[in-house]
């Protein structure tokens, strides 16, 4: 799928139905023809209500689809006859996702499993048939309720990836070749910065058959929290991720620099990441001898667990893998 076409965030119009009117009726028969009020009440209006399908991984659907309406209901009628209810809206979200109100950016809810629904939009109430209002001293009203306005909003849909893990670096930091090595995810790989332009999902197997998912998320550079780069735009499908994967490539100058740099940039943009767990992959270790990785084992940070490895050499990727899944289930 072209870069283009990941699409993690839309803006779109809504309107619930109509609650259908209530029939002010009555009825005439050669026998009786003052047989009194039978009219029926009006069906409720449709709902719009988001709905969780996992063959979606992006909301490049709902694009160019900027109003979604449910039907009215239908009024009542004689007999006391309901009026039809109206059809719900439905719109299929992938799972991790969300939605706000663009007038207030309140979060109203998300979807986070296949099947899931959220309902957005209350469809309205149909209104009473006449029948309704008949008493003693009431023989023959009248008179019927309208149905309930629909109600109409704009919203924002965001997608935030779900994966286990997500992977954080400067642009060709070695993410894409890491994540194709341990995945079955084929993400365009270049020497050139942003390579990355759309997330990437793989689901990375792991001993005795088990799995975890792992994102590869587009290059942040410094003061992508501020809208540099592509950083701002996809920091968010790291706010899911169990855990956070860093990766400096060996040829850094200064890893620890570039790794608070990094840290820095997470911070400000939600505080709540850097609490995340996390670890160190010292990427591209085949580019240089033994005897200078040894030399940098002293020049990374301490309070983080740090490997060094090469994707393209296949060198200590498995005890990644071990401390990736020891993470996500302690």
């Amino acid at each position: 799928m072209a870069e283009e076409n990941f699409i993690d965030y839309v803006k779109i119009f809504c309107r619930s139905g109509k609650g259908g009117a209530g029939s002010a009726h009555l009825m005439r028969t050669a026998q009786d023809p003052k047989a009194g009020p039978d009219g029926g009440d009006g069906g409720k209006g449709g709902d719009v209500i988001l709905r969780g399908n996992r063959n979606l991984w992006t909301l490049l659907h709902l694009r160019y689809t900027k109003h979604i309406f449910a039907e009215d209901g239908g009024s009542g009628s004689a007999n006391q006859c309901f009026g039809k209810q109206g059809q719900n809206a439905y719109i299929e979200v992938p799972p991790g996702t969300i939605v706000k109100d663009v007038d207030t950016g309140e979060f109203i809810g998300e979807v986070v499993e296949d099947g899931q629904e959220l309902t957005i939009l209350k469809g309205g109430r149909g209104g009473q048939g006449n029948v309704h209002f008949k008493t003693a001293t009431r023989q023959t009203p009248r008179f019927a309720q309208p149905g309930e306005d629909a109600i109409e909003s704009w919203f924002v849909i965001e997608l935030k990836i779900l994966a286990d893990v997500g992977l954080v670096g400067f642009p060709n930091a070695g993410k894409s070749t890491l994540i194709s090595v341990l995945s079955n995810a084929k993400p365009k790989i270049a020497d050139y910065p942003f390579t990355t332009l759309k997330p990437n999902l793989g689901m990375v197997a792991y001993r005795e058959f088990q799995s975890f998912v792992i994102a590869d998320i587009p290059g942040i550079i410094e003061g992508a929290s501020e809208g540099k780069g592509l950083g701002l735009r996809f920091l968010r499908h790291i706010e899911r991720n169990a855990a956070l994967l860093f990766l400096i490539p060996v040829t850094c100058e200064d890893i620890m620099k570039e790794y608070d740099i990094l840290l820095n940039e997470l911070n400000a943009y939600n505080p709540e990441l850097i609490d995340k767990k996390r670890i160190l992959a010292i990427t591209k270790c085949d580019l240089v001898p033994d005897n200078e990785i040894k030399k940098l084992q002293k020049k990374v940070p301490q309070n983080i667990s740090v490997h060094f490895i090469s994707s393209v050499a296949g060198k200590n990727l498995l005890p990644l893998k071990d401390e990736i899944w020891k993470i996500l289930n302690s």
